[in-house]
């Protein structure tokens, strides 16, 4: 299995880590400003997503072991011994799960957009299942169809020409389809307390429900308050979601990159 990645820069190394059914375009937003300002920065497509190959062990192998193991094997494979982990949504909950795992390899941890909650999993599954449903027998369109009107109306038409783009860019879209069954049926970690076992530098960046509903500032709190020392940072109320400013959230990242540095 073959992972797409980019990789460009020096300095402290730095791994973007996207959401489900998104790219790794789709955590800085394509901002370079992390490039500039002296990292080294790796953004890669998860299996399935993207130009990524679709999991060779079958359908079911979306899980979140299979997304960690594919994180360390990244690491490895560019000869990063410790980075600085930064995910969103299902790239969050996969960095969560490394620095569980493997702390040695983390050297900073920024948590974009947390839906994970041990107590409240599996969630809505009936709307996962609807949504790899509508990827599966309508493409794009039904994709679009199936997500619905989520969201406050004044965001409405970005939302829905954002996940035009995004479904767009997957070479298997079939391999998505599997992924969204999988991925939320599956826990990166059993029990709200291991988030005190994170010993990295830690961000959260949440956003309110307004906007985001997906994704409730309430797990964003509850990562903020668990993981010792982690500091949370959530956008103005009204504003457009923290976690959808690609320049904002690099220097979040650049601001933890640095704090993690001088903890090194």
């Amino acid at each position: 299995m073959t992972l797409f990645q980019q990789r460009a820069g020096s300095g402290t190394p730095v791994v973007l880590l996207h959401g489900l059914t998104a790219t790794h375009r789709y955590v800085v937003m394509g901002s370079k400003s992390l490039e500039r300002a002296g990292h080294d920065v790796l953004a890669y497509d998860a299996r399935g997503h993207g130009a990524s190959d679709p999991a060779p062990e079958g359908p079911q192998a979306y899980e979140y072991a299979d997304l960690a193991a594919d994180l360390v094997r990244v690491l490895d494979d560019a000869g990063i011994e410790r980075a600085v982990l930064a995910g969103a949504s299902m790239g969050a909950h996969t960095a969560v799960r490394v620095a569980l795992e493997h702390p040695e390899r983390v050297a900073g941890l920024v948590v974009l957009t947390p839906a994970y909650d041990p107590e409240h999993w599996p969630g809505d599954l009936e709307r996962w299942d609807a949504l790899s449903d509508g990827l599966r027998t309508g493409g794009v369109e039904g994709f679009v169809e199936a997500y619905g009107d989520e969201g406050p109306e004044r965001w409405r038409d970005t939302i829905q020409k954002v996940l035009r783009q995004r479904i767009a860019a997957h070479e298997h879209p079939e391999a998505v389809a599997d992924a969204l069954r999988v991925v939320p049926r599956s826990r990166p970690f059993e029990a709200r307390e291991q988030l005190r076992e994170i010993a990295a530098p830690t961000v959260v960046v949440a956003d309110r429900d307004e906007a985001d509903p997906g994704h409730p500032l309430a797990v964003g709190e509850l990562y903020a308050s668990l993981i010792p020392g982690a500091r949370l940072v959530v956008e103005d109320e009204g504003q457009s979601p923290l976690a959808w400013q690609g320049g904002q959230v690099s220097r979040v990242i650049a601001e933890l990159a640095a704090q993690a540095q001088q903890q090194a």
